[in-house]
Parts: structure tokens; sequence; C-alpha cells
């Protein structure tokens, strides 16, 4: 798959998850701060970075640039999906199912911030196992990348779209 370029796109950024890591040493104890960012153009093409540090702008700003070089771009059919599908990622799996026009996007707070920022607006979701957000949106992505239109998969055959669909 070709690398997208993020500095060309018109990318709008959500922050799914902040996350306050604390560590206590002779004087103390220090805090630093894990930033789940997901970023996407509103028309099929999405990406997720975490950035690290020990202030909480600092950490988001890395996320932005983390997602910015992990783009990628989702097959759509309209508003929602072409076909059902599960994504999976260690223990995460979300169930994702294509819902018809006026839906809206039934999702939780991980799998909606990736939706919003994707341009997807009616879908049906379901998070299976694991609720951690970082395994939650990477699973929600290995989904939307797995996605194949109608076009795609008869050019794979090496069939006609009509011959696809019966």
């Amino acid at each position: 798959m070709a690398r997208i370029d993020g500095s060309t796109l018109d990318l709008q950024e959500k922050v799914v998850a902040i996350n306050r890591v604390s560590k206590t040493v002779k004087g103390g104890r220090i805090f630093k701060f894990a930033a789940l960012v997901v970023v996407g153009d509103g028309n099929g093409t999405i990406g997720f970075g975490l950035g690290k540090s020990s202030e909480v702008p600092d950490a988001i700003r890395k996320g932005i640039e983390d997602a910015k070089k992990n783009l990628i771009h989702v097959s759509l059919k309209g508003t929602t999906i072409p076909h059902e599908v599960i994504g999976a990622f260690g223990a995460g799996r979300v169930l994702m199912k294509p819902a018809p026009r006026g839906t809206g996007v039934i999702a939780g707070g991980p799998v909606r911030a990736v939706m919003e920022v994707a341009g997807i607006s009616d879908i049906r979701t379901k998070c299976l196992r694991s609720n951690n957000p970082c395994n939650v949106v990477s699973a929600t992505i290995a989904g939307l990348a797995s996605l194949k239109s109608v076009d795609e998969i008869a050019a794979i055959r090496g069939r006609s779209v009509e011959q696809i669909l019966g």
C-alpha cells in the first residue's frame, strides 16, 4: 500500500484518551502523560498515534505527528462501509456493520472518534472483548483497513461487477 502524505490533506484531529502514569522516586512522584490521537480527512483517510511526554500538550502534539505518519485509506460506500467486518488487535475485537442512511454513528467512545474523523456517518458497532482504548482503536482501524469495495474484489478476481453481484 502506498504511503499517504499527511501534509497535503486537511486533517482533523481528535484526542481519544489521555493516560497519566507516575513514577515514585526519592524526591516524590514524577508524572508523565500518554495521549492517544486519531486524525482523518473526513473522506476515508485515517490514522492514529500515541504520544508520550511530561506535559499534556506535548504528548498530544507528538501523537498527532505519529498519526500523520500512519495514514491509511478506507473503502466507503456512501456514508457507511461496504460490508460487515470484525477488526482485531490484541484482545480488542470490534464488530462493524453497515447501516442505512440516517442511522447515525452507534458506537462507543474510541470507535466513535475513529468513525467521525474517517467520515463514516451511518454505522453500527460493538466492542466484543477488550475495552482498552488503545486496542479498540487499533482493532477498529485494522477492520476498516481490511474492507474491500465491490470494484476492488472484481478487479482481484478478474471479473465484472455484474458477475460478482450475480
